[in-house]
């Protein structure tokens, strides 16, 4: 096995940091022109959708939606998560002494993105839906036992959800109808796919983890996992602590 001298693990991950941060500002960019847009503008939003699966209370409960702004609020609902989870990572009172600095950049760098992943589709979803009341409110998150003090519980927590938001991705856009949409969802989860490698390169440095066949199939081709198949498996880790449902998505 090949000997990783600390040199070159310090150089990859500066040159990923780069990368990151660059990716960040792409899409920070591509969230500001969105958001911006009028109907009458070339390339901006598509009419909001008229149909009876439009995000919103059914029952009591808030439910995704289908169509386009189904996928668009499921993918605001996951962005939420990730947000927040490393939120709570970057500000815990032993960030600094638990990551190494290399660690901290990778780490406040995916905070940064997330969080800009999140707003950009608060943003959208409220210019497109023009309805506060569809909007997916803010959810609540618990993560139980799960110690920010401890490297591996965080980086381990960050790769699952990496890995699974890639997947969601990937799956949900074969749902996409409006070309604008499925063009920003691919800018997306191109950094979220950064992302996932960054985490397991962070966790086993110069391995082939980076693109294990854990997460790349016998076609070199990222897995995809429908949207009930993605919620299924994040309700059952209990750490959305906000009820919705998602009658409307496949």
């Amino acid at each position: 096995m090949k000997k990783v001298k600390v040199e070159e693990v310090k150089s990859n991950l500066t040159n990923r940091r780069s990368f990151l941060r660059i990716s960040g500002l792409a899409i920070a960019g591509t969230g500001l022109v969105i958001a911006g847009c009028s109907n009458d503008d070339d390339g901006g939003m598509t009419d909001p959708p008229v149909d009876n699966q439009l995000p919103g209370v059914r029952n009591g409960v808030f439910d995704l939606g289908g169509g386009d702004a189904g996928i668009l609020t499921y993918a605001y609902a996951l962005e939420q998560l990730e947000a927040d989870f490393y939120t709570r990572v970057v500000n815990g009172n032993n960030f600094g002494s638990v990551f190494s600095s290399e660690e901290q950049s990778v780490l406040t760098d995916l905070y940064r993105h997330e969080v800009i992943h999140r707003e950009f589709f608060r943003t959208a979803l409220t210019g497109v839906l023009n309805d506060p009341d569809r909007v997916l409110p803010d959810l609540n998150f618990d993560y139980g036992d799960l110690n920010f003090s401890n490297r591996l519980q965080v980086l381990n927590t960050a790769k699952t959800l990496e890995d699974t938001g890639v997947a969601a991705y990937n799956g949900a856009g074969r749902y996409i109808t409006t070309p604008d949409y499925l063009v920003i969802a691919g800018k997306i989860v191109s950094v979220e796919a950064r992302h996932a490698s960054a985490i397991r390169s962070l966790l086993n440095p110069g391995s082939a983890d980076f693109a294990g066949n854990d997460v790349i199939d016998a076609n070199g081709l990222d897995l995809a996992q429908m949207p009930s198949e993605i919620l299924a498996a994040v309700g059952s880790l209990g750490v959305v602590q906000t009820p919705f449902t998602a009658q409307f998505l496949p």
